[in-house]
């Protein structure tokens, strides 16, 4: 992925003293002991990353802990004491006044968590008001201020005041203020953190569903680790001005990079971060009319699997067990017909974005579940067991292969039958 933003080796020293500060800060000592020395304070501490275009990445972190200077310095709103903060190659730290305010104008805007609102301007003048500093005119102002009202679904509310409004309605308007300018890189500070807890939801939803057309590059700044493992593509986690971890949802929970992350991971659902495709097997199956049903129990016992699936040309007929065919070939033989009589048609589904809190229904009912395309074809399996193990957390666990449940070992069994 092409890198839109680029912060490289970026500090930022509040203080008289940010020489010697940094000189400390590379020694090794804390935040709390540079500042009692030296009376500076260690804002951002050698932030290093990518921002592709197009992609979420979240920076996550507590109050203190340097991520509203980090995003404020992405803008030019604070200057960075070192470092590079590249936007399309141009460095937002070093370039002149100029080449600031034509970036901030054609590049980049903020969307804040207080929506600073004109009460006595309508939701469409607010939404234009980038447009007016601009200098654009008032006709072309009020056509693309509708748009981005549409976009966030309030053109109905456009010639409206703000205080007729909701604060949801309301922090939509903020973002269709950050729509209107056309601006590629989106920096949002905190911009759910004031609305209650089910408008917020509704808000990261709508995001969510507005970053599928739109596509912005989006750096959103949140101290909700759930708000960040739900939006973000990847998440950087900061403490004491520093990433002490970046990676996506899947990675921070399953992998936590110390103590620190692993304390602020250990009570998250991890039914809402996981999804199909973190679990699934490869899409083995048998096809009907042309594999017998003792082709299938031997490929279920080579897998290690109770249950396979069968295809009808390119899609899925449904799903056969072992018992079931076991039971049909020691009562009628090996029949090449076998597998469409034991066919179980009624079989789960999935597709490979669903969250495994979604599936842990199907699981429970015993049955692979079939993870899907489009068109209806297999593209993978989810055995209840690893829905079962990711949720516990104890992905790693393998099924055992000395459980009476074995395939291999319940053909014997019926061998002796």
């Amino acid at each position: 992925m092409q890198a839109k933003l680029s912060v490289r080796n970026v500090f930022k020293i509040f203080g008289d003293a940010p020489d010697e500060a940094r000189e400390r800060l590379e020694r090794g000592e804390t935040k709390e002991e540079i500042f009692e020395a030296t009376g500076s304070t260690v804002g951002v501490q050698d932030a290093n990353f990518d921002v592709g275009e197009g992609e979420i990445f979240v920076v996550m972190g507590l109050s203190g802990s340097g991520k509203s200077t980090l995003v404020r310095m992405l803008n030019g709103l604070i200057k960075p004491t070192s470092g590079e903060i590249l936007i399309d190659g141009e460095d937002v730290a070093s370039c002149d006044a100029e080449t600031l305010r034509r970036i901030r104008r054609s590049k980049i805007t903020m969307v804040f968590q207080h929506f600073a609102l004109f009460p006595h301007w309508t939701v469409a003048e607010n939404a234009a008001y980038g447009l007016k500093i601009k200098g654009v005119g008032a006709s072309e102002r009020r056509e693309r201020a509708l748009k981005a009202l549409g976009q966030v679904g309030l053109t109905a509310w456009a010639d409206s005041k703000p205080s007729e409004l909701s604060g949801g309605m309301q922090q939509r308007v903020g973002l269709a203020r950050g729509l209107a300018t056309d601006a590629q890189i989106l920096l949002m500070d905190e911009p759910f953190g004031a609305l209650d807890p089910l408008i917020r939801r509704e808000m990261q939803d709508e995001l969510l569903e507005l970053q599928k057309t739109l596509k912005k590059t989006i750096v959103f700044i949140t101290h909700d680790l759930n708000e960040a493992l739900l939006l973000g593509d990847r998440i950087a986690i900061m403490q004491d001005g520093r990433f002490v971890q970046v990676g996506t949802a899947q990675e921070i929970v399953s992998e936590p990079a110390d103590d620190y992350v692993a304390a602020f991971v250990a009570d998250i659902d991890r039914g809402r971060v996981f999804t199909a495709d973190t679990v699934f097997n490869d899409p083995e199956a048998v096809v009907l009319g042309k594999d017998t049903a003792d082709v299938a129990m031997r490929r279920m016992e080579e897998l290690n699997r109770n249950a396979l699936y069968v295809l009808d040309g390119k899609k899925v007929a449904g799903v056969v067990t072992y018992q079931d065919l076991a039971t049909a070939t020691r009562e009628n033989g090996v029949d090449g017909d076998i597998l469409s009589k034991v066919l179980i048609t009624d079989y789960p589904t999935a597709e490979s974005e669903h969250q495994l809190a979604d599936l842990y229904g199907a699981a429970s009912a015993g049955l692979p579940i079939a993870v899907t395309d489009e068109k209806d074809r297999l593209i993978g399996i989810v055995e209840p067991e690893s829905v079962f193990a990711q949720l516990s957390g104890d992905e790693t666990s393998e099924p055992d292969a000395d459980k009476p449940s074995d395939p291999a070992m319940q053909r014997k069994g019926d061998a002796n039958v």
